[in-house]
């Protein structure tokens, strides 16, 4: 086992020790949105897959409209009336209109639409007010997608976007990676589960709720969640329980040097091997890695900003290395500071702040690690050097984005 290693170090164990997922599943297209596409998308099909009208009016042969004007309008027999979803069998003549609606397949022969409102709109015959151009108001047949074309790249991250087009392409479902699955535990006799009275000496649990959503914002499936008391056995057993179930484990407390910090006695009574423990830096000094049956186990301090902090720099980098998806990944960022921090960092420290456009602020609120309250408007940590004195106005920083 590691000692008191760099944060880079603690990294790089871990994505030594794991690996990527590499399985998929076919889900339905309504459920497929935020998932990663396992596969290249080529179009089946043009989009549109004929040639339509844009808009309700006539479709006619723009020859026909020379010179026309509502002065001098031209007068043609309409011979047939389509709507979206039909088509006309008939083919257009010279001096024929066809009435024809938004999104309807136009018919052999024209070459053109007239809008309505250029029109006295006649059922039998139509007089026509604009003199027309070759294909105005025309929809080609692939003018959005080409049949064959390259449409979606393996590895993108679906949106709402991505559905559109595959629905658009007929698609009902669709091949995806595997969501990667977490167990999160929650260590700690003083924990008691929201909803329920607290007793006097307890705290309600903030970890398991801000993890299992901070994990589901990830598109990481949390498929146990429980909070546990001190007991090393429970705790063992409970991880050995569910480790034929998930990709990783996390946990919550237990990691320091108190008489109940458990972690050391239930991850030797189930056989798993500690990689690492403590890492040089604050908050968060006493995260611990470790695996078992070929998992691994992430164990974070149980203080509510700690835990949180020590995630964003530990947990994102091996998820992304087990997922593929190197989006969940941390991102850094080079910003100026616009406030002062006057506290000297004697070991590396991460502080909460506030990220835009090149600029970091610091939050008003205190920066205590069992502090939560004052990540509200954070969306960055600013990373702090070993043996900085302070931080001022100006200063260049390193920021990771949250």
């Amino acid at each position: 086992m590691k000692f008191r290693i760099e944060l880079e170090e603690a990294v790089s164990i871990m994505e030594e020790n794991v690996q990527e997922i590499d399985e998929t599943e076919d889900i339905l297209l309504e459920k497929a949105c935020g998932r990663v596409l396992y596969e290249d998308i080529y179009a089946p099909i043009s989009n549109p897959p004929f040639d339509r009208s844009p808009l309700d009016g006539y479709a006619l042969i723009a020859e026909d409209t020379k010179n026309a004007s509502r002065d001098n309008p031209v007068t043609l027999k309409v011979i047939d009336e389509v709507f979206a979803g039909g088509y006309s069998e008939k083919v257009l003549n010279h001096k024929e209109a066809i009435r024809i609606m938004t999104g309807a397949k136009l018919p052999k022969g024209c070459d053109c639409v007239i809008k309505q409102e250029d029109t006295d709109e006649g059922m039998e015959t139509v007089k026509i007010y604009e003199e027309l151009k070759k294909h105005d108001n025309y929809c080609f047949m692939g003018e959005d997608v080409q049949k064959n074309t390259l449409l979606m790249k393996k590895g993108e991250l679906l949106n709402y976007i991505h559905i559109g087009i595959l629905s658009g392409m007929g698609y009902d479902k669709i091949k995806v990676k595997r969501k990667i699955k977490a167990a999160l535990l929650v260590t700690g006799d003083e924990v008691c589960v929201p909803g329920k009275p607290l007793k006097e000496g307890k705290i309600y649990d903030s970890n398991m709720h801000v993890f299992s959503a901070r994990l589901r914002e990830l598109g990481i499936e949390v498929v146990k969640c429980e909070v546990l008391g001190d007991d090393y056995k429970v705790v063992g057993d409970k991880i050995k329980s569910v480790i034929n179930e998930i990709d990783i484990v996390l946990t919550t407390g237990g990691v320091s040097v108190g008489k109940k910090d458990i972690l050391h006695e239930a991850l030797p009574y189930i056989g798993a091997e500690i990689l690492y423990w403590k890492v040089n830096l604050k908050p968060g000094t006493p995260a611990m890695f470790s695996l078992y049956g070929g998992k691994p186990i992430l164990s974070l301090s149980g203080n509510p900003f700690a835990s949180l902090a020590t995630f964003e720099l530990l947990a994102r980098p091996v998820l992304g290395k087990i997922s593929g998806d190197m989006r969940i990944n941390t991102k850094r960022v080079i910003a100026i500071m616009d406030s002062d921090f006057n506290k000297s960092s004697k070991v590396r420290r991460f502080i909460r702040g506030y990220y835009e456009s090149g600029i970091v602020k610091l939050n008003n609120g205190k920066h205590s690690s069992g502090i939560l309250s004052s990540m509200i408007g954070c969306n960055a940590l600013i990373d702090i050097k070993q043996g900085t004195e302070k931080l001022k106005i100006g200063d260049t920083v390193n920021v990771i984005l949250i």
